[in-house]
C-alpha cells in the first residue's frame, strides 16, 4: 500500500545539485543561534532594568539623604553639625557660598575650634578647605567666589585665628596649611590665576587669590620640610604662569613682591635638580622672566645662599633651552646663525647665510613668546641687571662662579645678546674682570694641564669649564677693538705678557686634545656637564681665543720658542703621510669639497688641526704638506690625460690678451705660452715652463700696478682693493676674480711673486676675523680716533658721535648707516665698543668685501681653501713671495745648474761663487731677483725653485755685462778672466735693472 504523503524513508534527490539535509542542518543552526542570541538580549535587558531601579533607588536616597543634610544645615548653619552637613553635601557651589558668607558675616569661622570640638573642627574644616578651594577655581572671576576666598585667606591667617584662639590658633593655621600645601593648592591657584587671563586685572577675586599664594610661605617654619615643599610648588606652578606680574593688580603684585620670601631661596639649594625636571620646557622662559623679576630688586640684600640658588636655579633653567629660546620667534631657530655684531659677515649679503648644525635631530620647537615677556627678558643681558649682578656678586664674593655659570649658559641660549653681555662686562668696574677671572679662577684650574688632558670631559671637572670658557669669550671679545699700546702696556683691562703664555698654552693643550681624539662623534654629540654646550662648541671658542691669540703673536712675537708646537708629542713623518692620505680619501670620497672647518674636524682629525690651529705644526712642515697636497692633486688630475692649453699673447697687451684667453681657461691644465711680438709675429721658442714664468711675471707687474685703479697701497706698500664703489662694478670684478686664478696658478706651480698683501686682505683669504688693530695700518687717522674714544672717560655722548661712517666718493661725502638707523642711534659708553668694532670692520671687511669675495673665488678655483687655511696671513706672505731671510749661496750653489762650457769647477764659475760670497744681503738680494724676478729665496730653500738656477756661457767677450732670463732662473756669464772684472760686470748689471735677455 502506498503512504499517503510518501514514503519519508526514501531517498530525496535534489536537482539543484545540494543536499537537502545540509540545509535543514543550517537552518536548525541559524535557529539555535537566534535564540541564544534572544535569550542573552533578555538576560541584559534584565539586568539593566535592575541597574536603572538600583541607581535610581540610590538617586532617591541620596535627594532623601541630602534633602535631610540641607535641613539640618539650615539649623545649624555655624555649628559642628553644620559643617559636618556641608562635608557631605560636597561641592555645592549655593551651600558653600552661603556657609562663607554666614561664618564671615556673624565672625564664628573659629568659633568650634577650641574645647573637646577643636579635633573635630580641625578635621572638618580641611575637607572644607579643599572645597572652597575647588569651587573657587571652577569659577575664578566670579563675584559671588569673593566669600569662600576670604574665608580661605582667614583660615590660612595666623593672625586671625590667633586674635580669637590665642597662641594655639598659630598651630591650626600651620596644620591647615600643610593639608592646603600637599593638597595641591597652588596648582589649583595657578590654574584660576591662569583662566582669568592678563587682560582682567579688575576681577575681584584676583587680590584673594594673590593673597593665598604668600601666606602659606609666611605661615610655615622656614627650616620645615613643609615649607621646602610649599616653596618647591611655589617654583613649579605660580613662577611658571606666562605673565605672571601683568596679571596681577598693582596693590597685590607689590604685597606679592614684598611677603615672598625670597632671602629664604636657599632652602631649594638641593631640589634644583627636581624643580627643573618637573616644569615642562616651555614653562622655564617664564620661570626665568618672572623669577628675575620679583629677585632682581633684591639683588643688593640677598643673604649669599639664596643668590647662590637664584644664581643656580637660573642656570639650570637655561641649560635645558634650545638656543634661541629667549629670542624672538623670527629667529628662534636652533638652527639659524647666531648672528651679531662681531660676527665677520655683512647683513646685506646676497649669499645665503649657512649654519653649522651639530645634530639633524629634531630640535625642540617652542611656543611664540608674548611680546611682554619678550621686553621682560631684554633685561637679562641690558647693562643695568648686569651690572648690579656683578656688584652683588663681588659684595658676596663666594657667588661669582655661580654668576659665571649663569653668564657663559646666557650667551650660548642668547647668541645674539652675547656681544652686548661681553661689552658690558669688559667695561665694568674699569676693566678688572678678565684678570680677576684668571687669577681666582683660571690660573690654578686643573683644566689644560698635561696631567690632567686624559681626564679633560670627567665629570669631577664640570665646576672649571664655566670661568675658562667665560673668560675665553671674554679675552676673544676684548682683542677686537684692542690695540697693540695697549695689548703690550700690561693695563689692568687685559692680562699681563706671562698670564697670557699660561693662559694660551692652556688652551692650546684642551684645544689640540679635543681636535687629535679619534671618536669624534663624542665631541659632536656629547655636552658640557651643568652648561648648554657641547663639547664641539667649547672647541670652536677656544680655536677662536688662540687664532687671536697667536695672530698677535705673529705680527708682534711675545711667545716663548715653540709655544705653540707639539712636534715632541707627534711623529711628524706619519703626521704629514696620514695628512695627506685623509685628504685623498676626502678627494676620493663624496664629501663637498668646500668642507667646514668643524666638519673637516669630524671626519680628519689632522685636517682639522691644519685647518683650525694650524700653529700647532711648524711652518716648514706645512709648506711640505701644502706641496704634497699640490702634487698629489697633480697627480689625480694627470689620469684625467686633459691636453695643452696654447695661449697666445701680445707683448704690449700681456694682462688683456691674458684675461681674454684665460679668465675660463682650466689653469690647473699645462699652459704653453707664445709671445706675439710688436710685427705680429710668434717670437720663437717653446715653452718649458719658463716663457710662462715670464708672462706670469709680466702680468702681475701690470695687474698688481695701482695706477690701474683696482688695488690702493697702505703706507707700507702693501695692497688691497680699492674700496671705491667702481671698482665694484661687474667687468672690475670679473679682474679680481682672474687675479685671483692667476695667483692661485702661481701657488700651484709654486712661482714666486714680489708683492705685498695687506694683512687685513690676506685675512679674508683665511675666514680669519679682523682687528681693530689691523686699522693701524689703513687709516691710522681713524685707529687713533678709536684708540681714544675707547679710552675716552668723560661723558661720550658729548662727542655727538652716532652709529654712522663717513665715505667721500667723486667728491661727494655721504653717512653710511653702520647698524639699522644708525643715524639716529647715539654712541654711549655702554655701546661704544660696538660702534669700534663696527667702524673698523666697515673699512677693513665691508668695504671691499666683494673685491675680496670675487679674489678670492677664482683663487678658489685654483686652491682647495682648506689647504689656504693651514696657514695665517704672515704665513701666506711668505709663501706667494718666499722668505725674507739671507740668502745662503751655499745652498744656491749646492742646487744649481751649468750650460754650455761651465761646470761647477771652471774658473770662471769659481771667481762668480767667490764674489757672490763677497756681497753683503743687499746684493745678494739684487742679484737674486736680477736671475728670478724675486729677491726673498724660496722658503724650504734653492731646492724648491722651479726650475732650478741656472749659469750658462755666454762667450768671451769680457766687455758684455751679465744677463738673465727670469722665465727659467737663468744667468748668461760670459767667462771673466778676472775675478775684479767679474765682480763689477755683475755688481753694475744688477744694480742697473738691466736683465731679460732674449736668446
Amino acid at each position: 500500500m502506498l503512504p499517503l504523503f510518501g514514503d519519508e524513508r526514501r531517498r530525496q534527490i535534489n536537482l539543484g545539485g545540494s543536499s537537502s539535509a545540509t540545509t535543514s542542518q543550517a537552518a536548525i543552526l541559524n535557529q539555535a543561534r537566534a535564540r541564544r542570541v534572544e535569550r542573552e538580549t533578555a538576560r541584559k535587558r534584565q539586568e539593566s532594568a535592575v541597574a536603572i531601579q538600583a541607581w535610581w533607588r540610590g538617586i532617591t536616597d541620596a535627594r532623601r539623604v541630602r534633602q535631610k543634610l540641607r535641613e539640618q544645615f539650615a539649623g545649624d548653619i555655624t555649628g559642628l553639625t553644620g559643617l559636618r552637613c556641608l562635608v557631605l553635601i560636597g561641592p555645592d557651589t549655593e551651600f558653600l557660598d552661603g556657609w562663607a558668607a554666614e561664618v564671615l558675616s556673624r565672625g564664628l569661622l573659629f568659633g568650634l575650634a577650641h574645647g573637646r570640638d577643636q579635633e573635630h573642627w580641625l578635621v572638618l574644616m580641611r575637607q572644607v578647605f579643599f572645597l572652597l578651594l575647588r569651587s573657587v577655581s571652577d569659577r575664578p572671576r566670579s563675584e559671588s567666589a569673593v566669600s569662600c576666598l576670604q574665608v580661605l585667606c582667614t583660615l590660612l591667617n595666623p593672625a586671625s585665628a590667633v586674635e580669637v584662639l590665642g597662641f594655639s590658633g598659630n598651630q591650626l593655621t600651620v596644620d591647615i596649611t600643610e593639608y592646603a600645601v600637599r593638597h595641591d593648592l597652588y596648582q589649583y591657584l595657578a590654574r584660576s590665576i591662569q583662566t582669568i587671563g592678563p587682560e582682567i586685572k579688575n576681577a575681584p577675586t584676583l587680590p584673594f587669590f594673590v593673597e593665598l599664594i604668600y601666606r602659606p610661605l609666611n605661615t610655615l617654619e622656614r627650616s620645615s620640610e613643609a615649607f621646602l615643599q610649599c616653596f618647591q610648588s611655589l617654583a613649579i606652578h605660580i613662577l611658571t604662569i606666562p605673565l605672571l606680574p601683568n596679571r596681577i593688580p598693582i596693590s597685590s603684585l607689590t604685597a606679592l613682591s614684598a611677603k615672598l620670601p625670597l632671602s629664604s631661596l636657599s632652602v631649594l639649594s638641593t631640589s634644583i635638580a627636581d624643580i627643573v625636571s618637573t616644569i615642562p620646557l616651555q614653562s622655564h622662559v617664564h620661570l626665568i622672566a618672572n623669577l628675575s623679576a620679583f629677585t632682581s630688586p633684591r639683588y643688593a640684600i640677598l643673604p649669599l645662599s639664596s643668590f647662590e640658588t637664584y644664581l643656580q636655579l637660573m642656570t639650570a633653567s637655561l641649560s635645558i633651552l634650545p638656543v634661541h629660546a629667549l629670542d624672538p620667534s623670527s629667529v628662534s631657530d636652533a638652527r639659524a646663525p647666531a648672528m651679531s655684531w662681531a660676527d665677520d659677515e655683512d647683513s646685506d649679503s646676497e649669499h645665503p647665510q649657512v649654519a653649522v648644525v651639530e645634530s639633524f635631530a629634531p630640535t625642540p620647537r617652542l611656543p611664540p613668546l608674548d611680546p611682554r615677556t619678550q621686553k621682560r627678558l631684554q633685561t637679562l643681558p641690558s647693562p643695568a641687571h648686569l651690572n648690579a649682578l656683578l656688584k652683588a656678586a663681588q659684595h658676596n664674593r663666594g657667588a661669582l662662579p655661580d654668576l659665571v655659570s649663569w653668564l657663559v649658559n646666557l650667551c650660548t641660549v642668547w647668541p645674539t645678546r652675547k656681544d652686548k653681555i661681553l661689552s658690558t662686562l669688559l667695561l665694568y668696574g674699569g676693566g678688572g674682570l678678565v684678570r680677576e677671572i684668571y687669577r681666582d679662577y683660571v690660573r690654578n684650574s686643573p683644566l689644560g694641564k698635561d696631567e690632567n688632558m686624559s681626564f679633560l670631559m670627567d665629570q669631577s671637572l664640570a665646576s672649571a669649564w664655566p670661568p675658562l670658557l667665560l673668560l675665553t669669550e671674554l679675552y676673544t671679545h676684548s682683542l677686537l677693538t684692542m690695540g697693540d699700546d695697549e695689548f703690550f702696556s700690561n693695563s689692568r683691562t687685559s692680562l699681563t705678557l706671562d698670564e697670557l703664555v699660561a693662559f694660551s698654552r692652556a688652551l692650546f693643550n684642551i684645544a689640540f686634545a679635543l681636535y687629535w681624539r679619534d671618536d669624534q662623534t663624542k665631541i659632536q654629540e656629547g655636552g658640557v656637564p651643568g652648561l648648554n654646550l657641547r663639547w664641539v662648541g667649547v672647541r670652536d671658542k677656544i680655536t677662536k681665543c688662540l687664532q687671536a691669540i697667536h695672530a698677535r703673536d705673529s705680527r708682534k712675537p711675545f711667545m716663548p720658542e715653540n709655544h705653540w708646537h707639539v712636534s715632541s708629542q707627534i711623529d711628524m713623518n706619519s703626521f704629514i703621510d696620514a695628512a695627506v692620505f685623509e685628504e685623498r680619501q676626502l678627494d676620493e670620497s663624496s664629501a663637498p669639497r668646500a668642507l667646514t672647518k668643524r666638519q673637516l674636524s669630524l671626519f680628519s682629525p689632522r685636517l682639522g688641526i691644519l685647518n683650525n690651529i694650524p700653529f700647532a705644526i711648524q711652518f716648514e712642515t706645512r709648506v711640505l704638506i701644502f706641496r704634497r697636497f699640490v702634487e698629489n692633486d697633480k697627480w689625480n688630475r694627470s689620469r684625467d690625460a686633459r691636453g695643452r692649453i696654447d695661449v697666445s699673447i701680445r707683448r704690449g697687451h700681456i694682462a688683456q690678451d691674458g684675461y681674454d684667453r684665460l679668465a675660463e681657461a682650466d689653469l690647473r691644465a699645462p699652459i704653453a705660452i707664445t709671445f706675439i711680438d710688436q710685427f705680429g709675429e710668434p717670437e720663437a721658442g717653446i715653452d718649458g715652463g719658463g716663457v710662462f714664468k715670464e708672462f706670469f711675471t709680466s702680468l702681475c707687474k701690470e695687474v698688481f700696478d695701482t695706477d690701474r685703479g683696482l688695488w690702493l697701497a697702505n703706507k707700507r706698500n702693501e695692497i688691497y682693493p680699492n674700496p671705491h664703489s667702481y671698482a665694484t662694478e661687474p667687468h672690475n670684478l670679473n679682474w679680481y676674480r682672474f687675479i685671483g686664478r692667476i695667483l692661485g696658478k702661481a701657488l700651484y706651480k709654486g712661482i714666486l711673486v714680489e708683492v705685498a698683501f695687506a694683512g687685513f686682505f690676506l685675512a679674508k683669504w683665511l675666514d680669519k676675523q679682523s682687528f681693530l688693530d689691523d686699522l693701524a695700518s689703513l687709516d691710522p687717522d681713524l685707529y687713533q680716533g678709536l684708540i681714544f674714544l675707547k679710552n675716552y672717560t668723560g661723558d661720550v655722548e658729548e662727542l655727538a658721535l652716532n652709529f654712522t661712517v663717513a665715505i667721500e666718493e667723486f667728491g661727494v661725502a655721504k653717512a653710511v648707516d653702520l647698524i639699522p638707523d644708525g643715524s639716529n642711534v647715539p654712541v654711549t659708553r655702554e655701546n661704544r665698543l660696538q660702534y669700534i668694532y663696527l667702524t673698523s670692520h666697515y673699512r677693513l671687511s665691508k668695504q671691499i668685501r666683494l673685491q675680496s669675495e670675487a679674489f678670492f673665488e677664482g683663487l678658489s678655483d685654483m686652491i682647495d681653501p682648506k689647504w689656504l687655511r693651514m696657514f695665517n696671513q704672515q704665513e701666506l706672505q711668505i709663501l706667494l713671495g718666499g722668505v725674507n731671510a739671507p740668502v745662503d749661496v751655499q745652498d744656491l750653489r749646492a742646487h744649481t745648474q751649468y750650460g754650455g762650457l761651465y761646470d761647477n769647477d771652471e774658473p770662471t764659475i769659481q771667481a762668480f761663487w767667490k764674489v757672490l760670497e763677497d756681497f753683503d744681503q743687499e746684493q745678494r738680494r739684487l742679484f737674486l731677483r736680477f736671475v728670478t724676478s724675486c729677491s726673498r729665496p724660496p722658503l724650504l730653500g734653492f731646492k724648491q725653485l722651479n726650475p732650478l738656477f741656472a749659469i750658462r756661457d755666454a762667450g768671451s767677450d769680457e766687455h758684455r755685462l751679465p744677463t738673465s732670463s727670469t722665465c727659467v732662473n737663468l744667468l748668461k756669464l760670459p767667462r771673466y778672466t778676472s775675478e775684479r772684472k767679474l765682480h763689477d760686470k755683475l755688481l753694475q748689471a744688477i744694480s742697473s735693472g738691466a736683465g731679460f735677455d732674449l736668446s
